[in-house]
């Protein structure tokens, strides 16, 4: 057994790390762009304008804050009535909603013991998809990756996904993600930690620059 394959305790405080770090880059970005770039249409959420995804985030977010976990929630039909009940509101009101959410949320999650820690690094590839959208630099990576790495390494293993065995360029030690019971061969990767996050959340990949072995792309997906 490596190093890379030692199951960590849980760092409760991880995920608002993760919330903070990327909202400190993400809240002035967005404070900084033309109303006209909250309507365009983002790849990686099809169907979904940068106001979609933002609406949807701050509204996931107020949820986690406020306790507000009915039947149902963060369905896709959870989701559209959250994007819908924000329709009036400005883009300024938004923005702000998800940074209270970016902000408060951490300690909410942390308390959890783990069953929302997903929701952090979802909320994270969101951003990703936002500043992919606008064409700024950071996407799925910054400083939030190796946070964002840590937590998809644990959400792999505790839902017994595929495993794979990950080099990566922008880490020193290799990663384990997915079951490590050794019943499997591992599939193997070789690229860079962004587009790792990548094929986890199902987002547009690179034509070139990694390596997969033993999987096929969609098969990594952990959002679907």
């Amino acid at each position: 057994m490596t190093s890379a394959d030692v199951q960590e305790a849980r760092d409760p405080e991880l995920p608002g790390r993760l919330l903070t770090s990327e909202r400190d880059v993400l809240i002035p970005l967005l404070r900084s762009r033309p109303e006209a770039d909250f309507a365009l249409a983002t790849a990686a959420c099809p169907g979904w304008t940068v106001r979609d995804v933002l609406a949807h985030c701050s509204a996931a977010l107020t949820r986690v804050v406020e306790s507000r976990f009915e039947k149902g929630v963060f369905s896709p039909e959870s989701n559209d009535r959250d994007i819908a009940e924000r329709a009036d509101w400005s883009n300024a009101r938004v923005v702000d909603e998800l940074e209270r959410g970016m902000t408060e949320a951490g300690p909410v999650i942390a308390k959890a013991g783990g069953v929302l820690d997903v929701l952090a690094l979802g909320e994270w590839v969101h951003a990703g998809d936002v500043r992919e959208t606008f064409g700024a630099p950071g996407a799925y990576a910054g400083e939030g990756l190796p946070y964002a790495l840590t937590l998809l390494t644990r959400v792999t293993r505790e839902k017994g996904h595929l495993p794979l065995h990950a080099d990566l360029d922008d880490m020193d030690e290799p990663l384990r993600l997915g079951d490590i019971s050794g019943e499997r061969t591992p599939a193997r990767y070789i690229g860079d930690g962004a587009t790792l996050v990548r094929l986890y959340a199902g987002r547009p990949l690179p034509a070139s620059g990694y390596e997969l072995a033993g999987a096929r792309e969609g098969e990594l997906n952990i959002f679907g």
